[in-house]
């Protein structure tokens, strides 16, 4: 592993002040996600909890909530408290861009340290070109923390490798943090536990000695990490009560949501299918038409130097890249192994993205050093990046603030998502369009009683953008006045009205707003 200065280089420091700038400008821009509402209520419910002394329970008969860690929303939950008046939903979401952020800190810290600065600072470059994570930064207030504590504890268990089996105090507990915080937000952080476990087994096994030399550079690993388990467990406890308040806890959580499915529908590739019937390559397929086509090219690119230096007898550092092989790879082969109930596209395994990205990095990087012998194939190779970088750019850009909806070229693009991949899921587009609403009919003055608006989301989603003296969301769709509705899965479609106005981006809607107001009676329920 290359041997690198302690502080970030300045191009770094640029390039971690122009995401920051982003974030400055961008977090303010956003709709209300589909579960916010009910992430935020379990916030303010754990903040009870402890401000009761652990007698206020509420938390924990909460729907299905208490199968979630609360790092996030009792973060959330605290803010609020501490800066009244500020508009919860944009707090949340400046929330969860400052956990991708230093999610992103956590790649380049991961791959500077393994490969060098070139390394680190183009997987963070794929990262922020990858909609799937510069454009969920802001609503995915679920997977950007998990994602970025998962990467946490990869960058935790890279670092401590080398130094096994006697690593330093400091990062045997930084990477206990880390995993009691993943933890605090989702039981799937039992992969960052697999993943370290299989991780110093191959270091043991490849140390040099005797039998006997291995199994004890074994033992004396995992002693010298029992310091971990302290600082995870009592983490976890504090975001995540519940799972410590019964032994069986953690395995109920872990088994209910490898079996969990409700009545929704999603759509893989132009075929429209109930969530738990979807086939083994839905995450395989969908990661293939959200990852950006220069993150394809170096893993493939990987893929071929690794197969390169096998076939060569090559000595590589391979070990030391393991825990990144391994937290790419063991969620997605035991996806496609148990075949769960998926949705979303790669929502739910957003935490791929950044062990994918720096893969990519390393694929790209080698695949540049092996150019440069011949300058004219290193210009040429140079040029296809900068191609390569600019087409998810300049489509993100053109989608914003939604290009979380983006998709590859070889999937179609965004403009070819609608009925073949799953659009704008979350109703982001639901703000813009209750402006759009508000544009056209509060010119008609305050009405006699608020005109009622059906909304294909959830009613806060568009409540908290529509006074309500002149609004109010309803759930009888039947004498709704007003439809709002995100063009995904066609729900649209399912009320009649003029459409009075569109969010749309590339030529493709993404919430429309439709006048009911003239629509007769025997019209007026839904299509479906």
């Amino acid at each position: 592993m290359p041997t690198l200065p302690r502080r970030p280089s300045v191009p770094a420091l640029a390039l971690f002040a122009l995401v920051a700038l982003y974030i400055a400008l961008c977090f303010g821009g956003h709709g209300i996600s589909n579960d916010e509402e009910v992430q935020h209520v379990y916030g303010r419910l754990l903040l009870d909890y402890y401000a009761s002394g652990l007698t206020d329970l509420a938390a924990f008969r909460y729907k299905n909530l208490y199968l979630y860690g609360g790092l996030f929303d009792l973060i959330a939950a605290l803010a609020e408290r501490l800066l009244p008046g500020t508009n919860v939903w944009d707090l949340r979401h400046l929330l969860t861009a400052l956990f991708g952020l230093g999610g992103l800190l956590a790649v380049y810290g991961t791959g500077r340290r393994l490969a060098g600065e070139a390394t680190a600072l183009v997987a963070v470059g794929l990262l922020m070109l990858t909609g799937a994570w510069s454009g969920a930064l802001f609503t995915h207030t679920k997977d950007i923390p998990f994602a970025a504590c998962m990467a946490w504890a990869t960058w935790a268990t890279v670092r401590l490798l080398p130094a096994l089996p006697r690593p330093p105090l400091s990062a045997v507990l930084q990477l206990g943090a880390a995993i009691g915080c993943a933890f605090g937000l989702r039981v799937g952080a039992v992969f960052a536990v697999m993943t370290l476990g299989l991780t110093v087994l191959t270091f043991s096994a490849l140390s040099p000695g005797t039998l006997r030399a291995r199994a004890l550079h074994l033992l004396r690993s995992v002693v010298a990490l029992l310091p971990a388990l302290p600082v995870a467990v009592a983490l976890m406890g504090l975001f995540w009560p519940w799972s410590v308040q019964a032994p069986g806890h953690l395995f109920t959580a872990l088994t209910t949501f490898s079996h969990f499915t409700f009545d929704l529908y999603t759509v893989l590739n132009g075929t429209v299918m109930k969530i738990g019937e979807v086939p083994r390559h839905y995450l395989p397929l969908y990661l293939g038409a959200r990852l950006p086509e220069p993150m394809l090219a170096g893993l493939a690119a990987s893929a071929v130097a690794a197969l390169t230096a096998g076939a060569h007898r090559r000595r590589t550092d391979w070990p030391h890249w393991l825990p990144v092989l391994l937290a790419a790879a063991l969620p997605l082969a035991l996806a496609i192994a148990t075949r769960p109930s998926l949705y979303n596209g790669v929502r739910h395994f957003t935490f791929l993205l950044p062990p994918l990205a720096l893969l990519a990095a390393a694929g790209l990087c080698a695949a540049g050093r092996r150019s440069r012998a011949r300058p004219a194939t290193f210009a040429l190779f140079a040029a296809l990046c900068l191609a390569g970088a600019l087409v998810p750019a300049i489509d993100m850009t053109r989608l914003a603030p939604y290009h979380y909806v983006n998709y590859n070229r070889l999937a179609g693009g965004f403009a070819g998502a609608p009925g073949r991949w799953e659009t704008d899921y979350w109703s982001d587009g639901v703000r813009e369009a209750t402006a759009l609403l508000r544009a056209r009919i509060d010119p008609e003055g305050v009405p006699a009683e608020p005109w009622q608006v059906a909304v294909c989301a959830e009613s806060v989603q568009a409540q908290a953008w529509l006074p309500a003296e002149r609004y109010q969301v309803t759930k009888d769709w039947v004498r709704a006045d007003f439809f709002v509705s995100t063009t995904h899965m066609a729900c649209d479609e399912v009320l009649r009205g003029e459409e009075i106005a569109r969010v749309e981006r590339m030529g493709v809607p993404l919430t429309v707003v439709k006048d009911r107001r003239a629509v007769p009676p025997e019209l007026r329920r839904p299509l479906r």
